[in-house]
């Protein structure tokens, strides 16, 4: 990722970070919003992503279905999702075709219709969606820690939000959200791909110049305070299998300590994409939490996660537990390592092998103008576009006593939440 990053704004407020890369004729058109669950008052959890769904329903210059129709007949692809932190929307195309994606997202910006009868059958969309997560019981343990760890700040609640507050919405306020939220001083266009800067620009004033600035923006005040000892919950529902699911306040992507914890993840469980979108339950073979859980058949699956965020937000051990053992015995052997990190350290060898698979994961997470786009608009989104360049040189410089001090530092007992799912033994009424 050698090629520069120019930056120009525009006089709404829109910044637009455009990187050229030659190698093929395709272009990619990335529009990010400031805004996620994060920014939900409460009563409205959920909204954020009940927008990006309305902002697929059509303008009046563009009617529902006509987007789909549009992209495939310009032989490209697009999307949207909504995280905690940020909203974005994308369309890849042949480079010649990418003016198209300028059109839609300075379009539906300011035009989206909100129609009530589409806001209702995304409503019965959205709940359904709710629902279907509710099958899995990493769902009902993954969001009882998160509600135990965030007693202030609003990651505390599901980014699809609760049922109460989504049967509960109405079309204007999804509509006043999304005036709000959806201005040019609020986001971020990121352009990746085959083009000549100076002329694209130019197609940008053309699109987005034109539109007003928004509302000043409600600030988000709340600081999780620090962690005053262990909390645990046990979720009992019917379920195929126990899972653990361990989780530590950590510090935000703007912390001095965020790139040891990010190897100290990478040690645990083998080096991910840095992305919201990294992490999971693909333990590297050589890794050691593998080693001390799936190789030992305590589980069927172990693994770590530490993602980028804005504010503080958690370093996670997860696992799902081999019928025939207990809970119990995987918590104790995740807390294991933890401690043997704490007390022994990483070796020398041990960091080495590490910093080269996040490098090479780095590399593998930017060979496509799409997945570049995404490094770029993200860490615009959390702190700066120029952390794209500057991290691979934190990595790099982290020590073996840095990964020791942040395990010591952060991953400790008083900053701790530790679930268990316990499957019940018949299928509960109403389940």
């Amino acid at each position: 990722m050698s090629t520069p990053i120019h930056a120009h704004t525009l006089a709404n407020g829109l910044l637009v970070l455009t990187r050229e890369v030659h190698s093929a004729p395709v272009a990619t058109s990335w529009i990010w919003y400031r805004v996620g669950s994060r920014n939900e008052p409460s009563g409205e959890t959920g909204i954020s992503h009940w927008v990006e769904h309305m902002l697929f329903k059509g303008t009046p210059s563009m009617p529902r279905g006509e987007l789909d129709r549009l992209i495939a007949r310009n032989g490209g692809v697009f999307n949207g999702f909504t995280w905690i932190d940020y909203t974005a929307y994308y369309e890849t195309l042949p480079a010649d075709r990418l003016e198209l994606g300028l059109r839609i997202e300075s379009d539906r910006m300011v035009n989206a219709l909100f129609d009530p009868p589409e806001v209702e059958s995304e409503r019965t969309v959205i709940i359904s969606e709710l629902e279907g997560y509710a099958n899995y019981p990493e769902t009902w343990l993954d969001e009882a820690v998160k509600a135990m760890a965030f007693t202030v700040h609003p990651y505390h609640h599901p980014v699809i939000g609760y049922k109460s507050d989504l049967l509960a919405m109405t079309r204007d306020e999804l509509y006043a959200y999304y005036h709000t939220f959806y201005a040019p001083n609020n986001a971020v266009l990121v352009l990746v791909g085959d083009f000549d800067t100076g002329a694209l620009v130019r197609q940008v004033e053309q699109y987005f110049g034109p539109l007003p600035r928004g509302p000043a923006l409600p600030a988000v005040r709340a600081v999780e305070p620090e962690p005053q000892g262990e909390r645990r919950v046990t979720i009992r529902r019917p379920g195929p299998a126990q899972y653990v699911q361990i989780a530590y306040l950590a510090p935000d992507c703007r912390s001095p300590d965020f790139a040891p914890l990010a190897v100290l993840d990478a040690v645990l469980s083998g080096a991910r994409p840095l992305s919201f979108m990294g992490g999971g339950a693909q333990t590297n073979r050589s890794a050691r939490i593998y080693k001390a859980l799936v190789e030992t058949e305590l589980a069927a699956a172990a693994w770590s996660a530490y993602a980028p965020t804005r504010d503080p937000f958690l370093f996670e051990l997860n696992a799902t537990v081999r019928e025939g053992r207990a809970a119990a015995a995987v918590e104790a052997a995740l807390l294991a390592e933890i401690d043997k990190i704490q007390q022994d350290g990483v070796t020398p060898e041990e960091l080495a092998r590490v910093l080269k698979q996040v490098r090479a994961q780095m590399a593998y997470n930017n060979e496509s103008v799409t997945d570049q786009a995404l490094q770029i608009g993200m860490w615009e989104m959390l702190d700066s576009f120029r952390r794209v360049e500057t991290l691979p040189e934190e990595l790099a410089a982290v020590t073996a006593e840095d990964v020791r001090r942040v395990a010591r530092t952060y991953l400790t007992e008083r900053r701790r939440v530790v679930g268990h799912f316990i499957p019940t033994e018949e299928q509960e009424h109403g389940a």
